[in-house]
């Protein structure tokens, strides 16, 4: 409907092709393939906040990391913000699982994969 809408506007003459409204309309009729690519899949998010987060995340990260002093020191930091980020991907305190993973750690060392971030909420109730 939105589509004929808009072409409607220019048959009819009702909006001026050069005028902001009118170049609004042509650049949504070039690109309607693409910018309604989105509707194809039921519950499509109309953003990407989840990206641009995760985005600014890493980019926090590497602007800090020009501190470290060693590259052992690196290696460590960047370990503990991917754990850190998976923890926040999967709706998990951070701190509540690095404090789980130490008083754990016999365990952690036969079974490792049972402690990964998403398993934490399944073995804490």
């Amino acid at each position: 409907a939105l589509e004929a809408w808009c072409h409607q506007q220019f048959a009819e003459k009702t909006v001026e092709p050069n005028s902001g409204l009118g170049k609004a309309i042509t650049y949504l009729l070039k690109h309607w393939k693409e910018l309604t690519c989105f509707l194809k899949v039921p519950g499509a998010p109309l953003d990407n906040n989840i990206c641009e987060r995760a985005l600014k995340f890493a980019i926090l990260h590497r602007k800090n990391s020009l501190f470290y002093k060693t590259q052992r020191g690196a290696y460590v930091g960047d370990l503990f913000m991917s754990l850190i980020h998976t923890c926040q991907l999967s709706g998990v305190n951070p701190l509540d699982y690095l404090t789980w993973l130490q008083k754990n750690t016999k365990a952690l060392q036969t079974s490792p994969h049972t402690f990964m971030p998403w398993h934490y909420q399944d073995q804490n109730r």
